[in-house]
């Protein structure tokens, strides 16, 4: 008796752990890394404020998405959380570029974009050049397969 309560402990356990992992992952159209951090840890304010990528501070953070989000200010912060959709990058945070293939990439942080007051991420600075010789067409294309690909998983692509 005694070793079969302990089984249903350690089912009781495992239940509860893997519940609060997929509970607390961020969504499938966000890309984030095994902490759930976007933009690995880069402000999506700053880039439209400072012009530039700025590395946030966890003590400044908030989630959307279930993914979290570093902040080089409250004030930025706070404007996030005030309007997400207008600071988070296009295409959940993966390569806009990629997202134009039909593919999920990560990105390099520094290498970006704001197009019409929103932001795009790109691979790499190399990948972002080819990008740039045909904004809106790639911008058009990925849009269109965004709506398809958001919640497959990038390795499924």
């Amino acid at each position: 008796m005694n070793m079969f309560i302990k089984f249903l402990r350690l089912v009781a356990v495992m239940t509860v752990l893997s519940i609060s992992t997929t509970a607390f992952s961020a969504d499938i159209d966000v890309s984030a890394n095994s902490n759930d951090v976007a933009i690995k840890g880069y402000d999506p304010v700053a880039y439209f404020t400072d012009s530039k990528a700025v590395k946030g501070d966890q003590a400044f953070s908030a989630a959307h998405k279930n993914a979290i989000y570093h902040f080089s200010t409250a004030g930025n912060r706070d404007a996030f959380k005030a309007d997400p959709e207008k600071y988070a990058p296009q295409y959940g945070g993966y390569c806009a570029f990629g997202v134009a293939m039909g593919k999920k990439f990560e990105t390099d942080p520094n290498a970006w974009k704001v197009v019409d007051n929103k932001l795009y991420l790109n691979l790499d600075k190399s990948v972002q050049k080819r990008w740039l010789e045909d904004i809106p067409g790639y911008i058009n294309t990925a849009n269109t397969n965004w709506s398809t690909i958001k919640t497959v998983e990038a390795d499924k692509l």
